[in-house]
């Protein structure tokens, strides 16, 4: 499976995920991917779909959380204006990657296979991605934050067992170590990008 592909599965997962609160993890994601369905399906433009799902994944996903994950230990060094600039640069180009990809696909169906409780913090949510002529199925465990149950929030997706946000870490590494770990290169990436 190609990395675009991995991409197109992992948005549909993040976006699809509705501000359904106090519920179990599997239960809170088996919901809201049926709700991800009707967006998806809905007869508007991909313009107003992206701004829909764009909605949904500022109420679900821990961008901010993903984001300095994401930059690894290079966020140590940063200064708090510098951590407030990427927090906004990630959060556009997050949004923007994603959500884009997402509105080309349609009708997805996933199963709910089990979860398995890691602490208090984190609950790994089974799922299968159901194949179909177009596409295999694909196995999909999701990662979910449950500091406050009440609000649970996506840090992660395995998807066949690669982690979505370690690639993006080791993307971002790698735009740092070719700049002699200079942060404006990768600001100036995720602003080129988020701008285009």
């Amino acid at each position: 499976m190609n990395f675009k592909k991995i991409l197109i599965i992992f948005s549909l997962y993040i976006f699809s995920l509705n501000n359904v609160h106090s519920l179990e993890p599997d239960i809170f994601v088996q919901s809201t991917v049926n709700r991800a369905s009707q967006i998806l399906s809905e007869n508007i433009s991909k313009e107003e779909k992206i701004n829909k799902l764009k909605v949904i994944a500022k109420e679900t996903v821990d961008i901010k959380g993903v984001g300095f994950y994401s930059l690894g230990t290079a966020r140590k060094t940063l200064t708090d204006n510098q951590k407030k600039k990427y927090s906004k640069l990630f959060e556009s180009y997050f949004l923007k990657s994603f959500s884009s990809r997402l509105a080309e696909y349609t009708n997805p169906e996933i199963e709910v296979n089990g979860k398995k409780v890691l602490n208090n913090n984190y609950t790994i949510v089974n799922s299968l991605l159901v194949g179909t002529n177009e596409r295999p199925e694909v196995k999909i465990d999701w990662r979910i934050y449950t500091k406050n149950p009440d609000n649970p929030l996506i840090r992660d997706l395995i998807i066949e067992g690669l982690s979505l946000a370690r690639t993006q870490k080791e993307e971002f590494a790698s735009i740092l170590n070719s700049n002699e770990n200079d942060i404006n290169a990768l600001f100036e990436t995720l602003e080129k990008f988020s701008k285009n």
